[in-house]
């Protein structure tokens, strides 16, 4: 935006404006755009149910040409579902996030220059997907952060063989709540299915009906808001990243003992700056609490591949939950903070 500063009439006719020419400046304000967050970010990119519906081609399984279930109508089935479910409540629309797009062509495009193809030659897919549906009228707060109800859903073709014949098919999906302040996800155990194999959208609309009805939304709330009983000191919170990165160097034999910890060095350095810089949970010389802790993790998740986004989520649970049980004495947890 260019704000221009326009002298009054009679000032202009009393100054000799070209003296001053060489010194006239416009004045650029640039509009900063505001950050908007996501439940994932990694590589993705948001995606309309519309785009996946019409712009994106089915793949099928190679050797029988049968369909795959796509990923608009894995979305649709979660989302028909989520809606009988909760009847009454507001169900939001789908936020979609896709990666790995898979270019084609059509067979009339074959002999082309790539620099020549029209839009109408490509084909497109997409071999990774993620969505969120939000449940705001399903909510409460733990320490102070409002927690809206959520169901997310994650597709990898890449977790496939579709060279093979049509075999019933691997969808993950989860219930939990997403923190409207950063929109970070927890998931709970129960809340979670990371091998729900269906053949059909039949079978895959009974797979969320069973999960929605096993999840128990007061459990999992009174787990996260114990975190916020328990605090560590900077010295025990450096501690135990020290740990989390030496964990990845341990033997393979040693590593097994420990309980699994899946984040990767990126992403613990990730909780280290937040720790210092992060507004809402960051907590640079002074203790800080579990509840921020686990924040700090399930932020770090967010640069997760789609493929790995809920296997992660689900164990920024389990660390934060575990390493607070240590705190108070649990042994299970206790190499990450001796």
């Amino acid at each position: 935006m260019r704000n221009l500063v326009i002298m009054p009439t009679e000032n202009r006719e009393r100054m000799n404006l070209g003296e001053f020419a060489e010194e006239a400046t416009i004045i650029e304000e640039t509009a900063t755009p505001k950050r908007v967050n996501h439940f994932i970010e990694a590589n993705t990119q948001e995606a309309t149910l519309q785009h996946l519906k019409n712009d994106c081609i089915t793949p099928v399984f190679a050797k029988d040409n049968e369909l795959t279930v796509n990923h608009a109508a894995f979305i649709e089935t979660v989302w028909e579902a989520a809606n009988s479910y909760y009847n009454g409540e507001t169900i939001g629309t789908p936020d979609i996030r896709v990666s790995h797009v898979i270019k084609g062509r059509i067979p009339e495009a074959i002999h082309k220059p790539a620099n020549q193809l029209l839009e109408s030659d490509k084909t497109i897919y997409y071999e990774r997907t993620a969505f969120s549906i939000d449940i705001p009228t399903i909510y409460e707060r733990v320490e102070g952060n409002k927690l809206n109800l959520s169901i997310v859903g994650v597709r990898a073709y890449n977790q496939m063989n579709l060279y093979s014949k049509k075999v019933p098919e691997l969808f993950r999906l989860a219930i939990g709540f997403k923190n409207q302040v950063c929109c970070n996800m927890c998931i709970f155990t129960d809340g979670y299915k990371d091998d729900l194999r269906v053949s059909n959208t039949s079978e895959l609309y009974r797979s969320a009906l069973e999960l929605f009805n096993n999840y128990n939304p007061a459990k999992h709330l009174h787990l996260m808001q114990q975190l916020g009983n328990t605090s560590m000191s900077e010295h025990q919170f450096a501690q135990i990243l020290g740990k989390m990165r030496l964990y990845q160097c341990l033997p393979n034999g040693y590593q097994k003992r420990l309980p699994r910890m899946l984040l990767t060095d990126t992403q613990i350095n990730s909780v280290a700056k937040a720790y210092i810089n992060d507004e809402n949970f960051g907590s640079f010389g002074n203790d800080l609490n579990m509840w921020k802790f686990y924040n700090l993790l399930t932020g770090a998740n967010k640069s997760s591949y789609i493929d790995s986004f809920l296997d992660r989520s689900l164990n920024a649970t389990e660390m934060a939950v575990g390493i607070n049980a240590a705190l108070h004495g649990d042994e299970h947890y206790k190499w990450f903070i001796d």
